[in-house]
């Protein structure tokens, strides 16, 4: 019998760690309750910030793919519990979705406002 508790005390422990791999995805709203008040600068700088966070969020999704393929291989290959490691909630590539599609509400609103590139 207590071959049977240290082998379920394993799995429950690898189901722990395993559960501990990645971050979460972070909930951006498209809209925002100050959105309509902000001016021409504003927008033009916020949609600047989009713009870097995409890249940055788009690197990082290149990164964890390439780290998945890594332990992929690893587990398959060398040490099964590598594959625990993996990330597959995608959170990076969810925000950027999240960034993009904010990104694209606020040149809806730029436009709207008759806003120039040179604000």
């Amino acid at each position: 019998m207590s071959n049977v508790r240290k082998l379920a005390s394993a799995v429950a422990l690898v189901a722990l760690l395993g559960a501990c791999a990645g971050r979460d995805a972070a909930y951006i709203p498209i809209v925002q309750p100050t959105d309509q008040s902000l001016d021409c600068g504003a927008l033009y700088a916020e949609m600047s910030a989009n713009t870097a966070k995409i890249a940055s969020l788009s690197a990082e999704e290149g990164n964890k793919r390439g780290q998945n393929i890594a332990m992929g291989v690893a587990g398959a290959i060398l040490f099964f519990p590598a594959l625990l490691a993996m990330d597959f909630k995608d959170a990076a590539g969810t925000d950027r979705k999240s960034v993009e599609a904010r990104q694209g509400y606020l040149t809806t609103l730029y436009s709207q406002k008759h806003c120039t590139a040179a604000t």
